[in-house]
């Protein structure tokens, strides 16, 4: 197996993800630049977090016209599995491959602390290794993480089961409170309808080494390992 992290200008998290792929999932990993359209020979991509250039208009308002963003649609469609984080879930809203939409925090400022998120299902390909209701201690370093749908889609989410993180408090109970940034429903993550794609705002790339506060990052990545294998 083969995973890719595209870079934009201005991410940061990509070596990161690189080294989670690389070390803890132990399996080959390239950059691939936002430029570049050629995506063959890899089982999953990474858009890592960081800041897009553009964002300035809107988070991912810009980086959504990126030639790869186009490879990674077709790629999605295919059944390829992909993974956005923080500034990667922003990208993905903003090219359609996510409903909905990232706006300001509540509070109108950058949060950056660790937070609990629920773990709502393990019917994904990025969630097998985890539990359903297990509760994972992630960071968060972002000012537009406050999910935002209208009702139709947040039913539709709902009814199909693509809440895949909510944000909890440490037992697991969904407060306003442990709501860090105003998200609907305390979302914090969702998956397509294929479930093949993932968004969240949460930092699990930098929970993977306790040194770090956390490893309950792992998990996804393990996941993702294993689906590949096993689709191997």
């Amino acid at each position: 197996m083969k995973f890719g992290v595209i870079i934009f200008p201005g991410s940061n998290c990509d070596h990161d993800a690189y080294h989670v792929i690389s070390k803890h999932v132990g399996q080959p990993v390239d950059f691939i630049w936002h430029r570049d359209t050629d995506l063959s020979g890899y089982d999953a991509l990474i858009i890592p977090g960081g800041f897009s250039y553009g964002d300035y208009l809107r988070a991912g308002a810009l980086a959504r016209f990126s030639p790869v963003m186009g490879a990674v649609r077709e790629f999605a469609d295919e059944g390829g599995l992909v993974l956005g984080i923080c500034n990667g879930f922003q990208i993905l809203c903003e090219a359609g491959l996510l409903p909905g939409a990232l706006i300001r925090n509540r509070e109108l400022h950058f949060i950056c602390r660790h937070v609990h998120v629920r773990v709502e299902t393990t019917e994904t390909p990025f969630t097998t290794a985890l539990n359903s209701g297990e509760v994972l201690y992630l960071p968060i370093a972002h000012a537009e993480g406050n999910y935002f749908c209208d009702d139709a889609t947040l039913e539709e989410l709902q009814r199909e089961d693509r809440i895949i993180f909510r944000y909890t408090d440490a037992g697991g109970e969904q407060k306003d409170e442990a709501n860090p940034n105003g998200s609907r429903a305390a979302i914090a993550g969702i998956c397509s309808r294929q479930r093949n794609v993932l968004g969240l705002m949460p930092h699990p790339e930098r929970a993977c080494e306790d040194l770090l506060g956390s490893s309950d990052g792992r998990g996804i990545f393990r996941s993702l390992a294993n689906t590949l294998a096993a689709l191997a």
